[in-house]
């Protein structure tokens, strides 16, 4: 079994995306800051309501995948095909954006707490124009494990296998050909965790409570609250919590073709880019209507 170490640190910045809306962004940042298949990867959360509350107004989508995850809050996603869904705390919502779509994300609430994630995740060239789909996920839907050193998994895609006790906890997102594995962890001070994550994906971990120290041959290296640990290549992440952390870990099969982005679009090549371009503008970005991703029941 060989131990994951970090590549490389992407600390978080402080941005605004959608209609003013404050965010950390980490991944994505620039175009040479991805990990295939993840292209970018965003944690917003705020108590004050002017860092939210203009949400994220309709926009267009193309090529890829989203993934949002919703810690703390309400959210209101609709779309152009008529699909409406409520994002509240603790729930998920996978959209495949596929040939395309257009939608909005807007805060259901004037005060309090709004905190999650925003994930973008790419989709193969065979992929990119598949009909959209998507599915919201209730807390209770996902995987969820309590942890023999007294901490917490909650598996949203992928299977959690833990090295010690080889025992496997699945989340409901299963069989998408970048095989992505999303994992929320929560562990106590003084714990370790070592997991199993398939060798042949990239990885990377972001703790957005705390710090962890990513142990590997003998080393340990911190890693800093709202730092992306791009990690390098293994069977196996060893954990080390020196104080309370809540982290993410994603892994995900790489896809090895060209990425061209142009803001919310992203395709293999400068023509489909273009071709995007045309078809918002004609309102012909899409080819089909919404369908549903079909989850496993965990």
């Amino acid at each position: 079994m060989s131990e994951r170490h970090i590549q490389q640190l992407i600390p978080a910045q402080l941005v605004s995306d959608g209609a003013g809306v404050k965010i950390r962004r980490s991944l994505g940042l620039q175009q040479q800051l991805r990990l295939d298949p993840f292209l970018m990867l965003d944690c917003f959360g705020s108590e004050e309501a002017a860092d939210y509350i203009a949400g994220f107004p309709p926009h267009p989508h193309r090529g890829f995948e989203t993934v949002t995850y919703m810690l703390d809050g309400h959210m209101l996603h609709q779309d152009h095909l008529g699909n409406e869904g409520h994002l509240m705390s603790g729930g998920v919502q996978w959209m495949t954006a596929g040939s395309g779509i257009i939608h909005s994300e807007m805060p259901q609430q004037e005060s309090g707490l709004m905190r999650g994630f925003q994930l973008w995740l790419n989709l193969p060239a065979a992929e990119k124009m598949k009909d959209p789909a998507y599915v919201d996920l209730k807390p209770a839907q996902l995987g969820r494990r309590t942890l023999a050193n007294g901490g917490h998994a909650v598996v949203i895609a992928g299977a959690l296998t833990l090295s010690a006790e080889q025992q496997i906890t699945a989340g409901p997102i299963q069989g998408l050909s970048t095989d992505p594995h999303y994992y929320d962890l929560s562990l106590p001070a003084g714990s370790e965790l070592q997991l199993q994550l398939p060798a042949e994906h990239n990885a990377l971990v972001y703790p957005f409570e705390g710090e962890v120290q990513i142990s590997a041959d003998g080393r340990e290296s911190l890693v800093k609250t709202h730092h992306a640990a791009v990690l390098g290549k293994g069977d196996s992440l060893h954990l080390v919590a020196k104080t309370a952390v809540r982290l993410l870990v994603l892994a995900a099969k790489p896809i090895g073709e060209p990425v061209v982005q142009y803001g919310p679009f992203v395709m293999n090549s400068a023509a489909e880019i273009e071709q995007a371009i045309r078809d918002y503008q004609a309102g012909k970005l899409t080819k089909g209507a919404a369908g549903t991703i079909k989850v496993a029941a965990v």
